[in-house]
């Protein structure tokens, strides 16, 4: 099994409490943390700044980084921190390669104007670079601790987890928790019991261990949309899987998706889970 978690530590504000949060998740495992931090230099057009802009950079950097490790000694694991320069998803890659994490942590800001550009330019990179499950903490998130309800939104399609995705299986039967599959009925669903299908494509999708019990949630006549939301309130769940299907993080359909309206408002971490998908043609981004 991999052996560890990646925690992307650049957001202001919610290094702290995500951190805690993926300690959590880890500790059932003994799995080690790596907080990572990136350094971003801003691009200065008067060349007589740069000097001052890059010394106080330096100091900001340094601050960020002696908090970073005093974080660490607080985690109740134990914890890494690491540094790199550069561009993200180079960064991001070299970590993935040195560290091999069983899965990328990052926080979420509940402003929305923040959240729209960081699921655009860090979301969307990371999910199509990295090819491991993304956990997204919101700062609302109410307590950090292992997982009691699990809930699984999932279509009527079929899917099969890469095999990074299959990797988080001892992981999430290490938390104990119970496992819920919802799935969101349209007024036009052409099957008659597309909630039985959807269960039984999670039940043959070895995701989750052989054995684990499934509970169904059915929403009828809501979007999708407002229909997991609805789910996570009703089942009382701490924590959301969602797929990652590749046609679902197309630049141009993102913002509209149900995985962005999901990430806007939910009040619980959300793992993002990348799923293959052979019938798509060669030039969609690749998940696997």
């Amino acid at each position: 099994m991999n052996s560890s978690l990646l925690v992307l530590a650049n957001l202001p504000g919610t290094a702290e409490h995500t951190a805690y949060v993926a300690a959590a998740l880890a500790a059932p495992l003994h799995l080690p943390l790596v907080l990572l931090h990136l350094d971003v230099y801003p691009v200065m057009l008067e060349p007589e700044l740069v000097a001052a802009a890059a010394e106080q950079t330096a100091r900001n950097e340094a601050e960020t980084m002696d908090g970073l490790k005093a974080l660490a000694r607080r985690l109740p694991g134990p914890t890494q921190v690491v540094e790199s320069a550069g561009i993200m998803a180079d960064a991001i890659e070299a970590a993935v390669h040195h560290h091999q994490p069983l899965l990328l942590v990052m926080g979420l800001s509940a402003e929305h104007d923040l959240l729209d550009h960081l699921l655009q330019n860090q979301v969307l990179p990371v999910l199509r670079g990295a090819h491991l499950p993304l956990l997204l903490v919101p700062k609302t998130t109410a307590k950090a601790r292992a997982p009691r309800r699990v809930l699984l939104a999932v279509d009527g399609e079929p899917f099969t987890p890469t095999a990074a995705a299959l990797s988080l299986a001892p992981l999430l039967a290490a938390w104990e928790a119970d496992f819920t599959v919802a799935h969101v009925k349209a007024d036009h669903a052409p099957l008659a019991s597309p909630g039985n299908i959807a269960l039984n494509n999670v039940k043959t999708s070895g995701l989750l261990p052989p054995g684990t019990v499934l509970e169904l949630y059915e929403e009828c006549h809501v979007s999708p949309g407002v229909g997991v939301l609805q789910a996570i309130d009703d089942t009382g769940a701490d924590l959301l899987v969602l797929l990652a299907r590749p046609r679902s993080f197309l630049e141009h359909r993102f913002h509209h998706s149900v995985t962005a309206q999901v990430l806007r408002h939910s009040r619980v971490p959300v793992l993002l889970v990348p799923v293959y998908a052979p019938e798509l043609p060669g030039w969609m981004p690749s998940m696997s």
